[in-house]
């Protein structure tokens, strides 16, 4: 990458660190949730499991929500909990976050902070990172050790009974028409599975329609999205 490329990325990590280590300052609080978010017109390639969720989970009228992770506040830094082929399970600064999230044009995606009602966050924080050092689902399935991303949420965000705030329902892999995006062919086939179509699971995007979460002033974008108090 040439020197100005350089400098423009890191002015976009930056600008992006400082926005939400404002929100931190008006209202952020350990336990909330960011969702990263692209815009429904996006061109995300198809042949990418970013493009394959979008396809997949896009039902959403601005954004389609392709990730979610956890905030961790530790003194005075952020930290981010989630779920990532990359980094499997992991807590990682809130830089190496941004930066995994970079879109190829140098710009970041859209981040949306929502925080989830009635549990006891520190306790939901304490319980991801019980779950650091597994591997990314990279099957989907309910029933193994690996977790991906929203499935960190769930399994870490739990009621007073013990019980998870974010029901399963059934998953669906395929694009609104109704066909199935290549790289999910491509995955399950190196896999030697079936493709879990139907089988229980969440997504981001239907995690944030969610009356569990609630909003706080912290990003514009989300509020115009979420207007209820």
């Amino acid at each position: 990458m040439k020197a100005k490329g350089i400098l423009g990325l890191a002015a976009v990590l930056l600008a992006a660190v400082v926005t939400i280590a404002g929100c931190s300052q008006r209202g952020l609080r350990n336990g909330d949730l960011v969702f990263v978010g692209l815009p429904m017109d996006y061109d995300v390639e198809a042949a990418s499991m970013e493009g394959a969720i979008s396809a997949a989970t896009g039902t959403g009228e601005h954004l389609n929500l392709i990730h979610v992770a956890i905030v961790e506040l530790k003194a005075d830094s952020v930290w981010i909990i989630d779920a990532t082929i990359k980094h499997g399970i992991d807590r990682h600064p809130l830089d190496t976050f941004l930066t995994d999230f970079t879109l190829p044009d140098g710009s970041l995606p859209e981040f949306i902070f929502k925080r989830v009602n009635g549990v006891d966050a520190d306790a939901a924080v304490e319980r991801a990172k019980s779950f650091c050092g597994r591997a990314y689902d990279m099957w989907f399935l309910p029933d193994n050790e690996e977790l991906y991303c929203s499935e960190l949420v769930q399994r870490s965000y739990l009621d007073a009974d013990g019980k998870p705030v974010f029901e399963s329902e059934p998953m669906n892999f395929k694009a609104p028409d109704g066909t199935m995006p290549v790289y999910w062919e491509w995955l399950f086939g190196q896999l030697g599975m079936e493709i879990p179509q139907g089988l229980p699971g969440t997504n981001p995007q239907r995690m944030a329609e969610s009356e569990a979460l609630y909003s706080f002033p912290c990003s514009p974008r989300w509020l115009s999205l979420n207007p209820r108090k």
